[in-house]
């Protein structure tokens, strides 16, 4: 096999001590070289969690710790690692999420046997604990990766793989938008006619939403970054006020047999709920 692809794993946080070390716990046992770097970018966290990653990148040298401090936003955290890197892939995840056993070795690979430039990988919504209905009700959404990737070009940030010379080619995410730079920039990437990809098979862990406070806050900033667009890019994304579209389409219906009656009850209301979520985010955008 050729030489592999360097990559550095890039990882915004904000505010976030246990999700940040939860997501390094699941990286530490990953096959590190010289060729593969771990950069965690805090976005101007005001609790412990910049104290944490001082002390725990002072033990782990495979660890680098950056700070982005002028624009509070995700998508400025992650471009200041991209700036900060020279490796090959840029491979990004999110701050509370958990990779699987040889994670980096397999994304190298992937993208490598497939000539992909844009690769997004699967993820798995997990219910920690016993749960609550505002879980089951995000687990029930699921998180369609590539349905995102074959209808929408593009992938969320949270399991997204890309070649360097991408990001030379249109540049990195817009650091303006609350939300939607993930899809912003995959349709920059689509159209500049680079190969995006899905791969099944490498599946990452994200803990659900378990209160509708974190459901609805997710739902509203989402709805302000589609006025964001709109604003930024009206050739690409319209005019006026749309329809305010769901989070995620539903699992296929042989995957909810488990499903109670009454789940299915409040998720059809849920669903209905964070609609007008989006829709009061977007007005308000």
């Amino acid at each position: 096999m050729s030489q592999l692809p360097s990559v550095s794993v890039i990882i915004p946080v904000y505010n976030d001590r246990d999700g940040i070390e939860t997501t390094l716990r699941s990286l530490a046992g990953q096959a590190f070289g010289s060729d593969v770097s771990v950069l965690v970018v805090d976005n101007n966290s005001t609790d412990s969690t910049p104290a944490f990653l001082r002390s725990y990148s002072e033990t782990h040298d495979w660890v680098e710790y950056l700070t982005e401090t002028e624009i509070q936003s995700s998508y400025a955290a992650r471009n200041t690692g991209i700036e900060a890197s020279e490796s090959e892939l840029l491979a990004f995840v999110d701050a509370d999420m958990t990779v699987p056993d040889g994670w980096v070795t397999d994304i190298r690979e992937e993208i490598a046997s497939r000539d992909a430039d844009y690769l997004g990988c699967n993820v798995e919504l997990v219910i920690e604990g016993a749960g609550t209905v505002f879980d089951r009700y995000d687990q029930h959404t699921g998180f369609p990766i590539e349905t995102y990737i074959e209808t929408q070009q593009f992938c969320p940030t949270c399991c997204l793989v890309v070649r360097r010379s991408v990001i030379d080619g249109v540049g990195m995410f817009d650091d303006r938008l609350v939300s939607g730079g993930d899809k912003e920039f995959g349709n920059r990437v689509a159209a500049a006619g680079y190969k995006l990809d899905f791969a099944e098979e490498i599946v990452l862990s994200h803990p659900t939403r378990s209160s509708f406070r974190s459901l609805a806050k997710k739902d509203l900033r989402v709805g302000t970054g589609l006025a964001q667009l709109q604003e930024l890019y009206p050739d690409r994304y319209g005019r006026g006020t749309p329809k305010p579209s769901g989070a995620k389409a539903p699992r296929k219906q042989d995957d909810r047999s488990s499903e109670s009656v009454g789940d299915r009850i409040v998720f059809a209301v849920m669903g209905t709920v964070m609609v007008g979520m989006r829709g009061i985010g977007y007005l308000r955008g």
